[in-house]
């Protein structure tokens, strides 16, 4: 398997469509997620979110990198 096709696969399981996140995990929950994505300057979540078309994904290790931002930089 060439590279960019490994690249591609670890995007697509990176990216989880946000009317779906909650069957992957429970927290936070999608409406929490929708008020982060519409208020993403006040709760710096522009990274974390990826736009297609119409759709919404939610990026898993920027959503992690975000939660440890919002924790002080602790990752305990």
């Amino acid at each position: 398997m060439n590279d960019k096709i490994k690249n591609l696969n670890f995007i697509m399981e990176d990216l989880i469509p946000l009317s779906k996140y909650g069957e992957y995990y429970d927290f936070p929950s999608v409406g929490a997620l929708r008020q982060y994505i519409f208020h993403e300057k006040k709760y710096h979540f522009q990274n974390v979110y990826k736009k297609v078309g119409n759709r919404i994904y939610i990026s898993i290790s920027e959503f992690n990198k975000w939660v440890i931002e919002q924790n002080g930089g602790n990752n305990d």
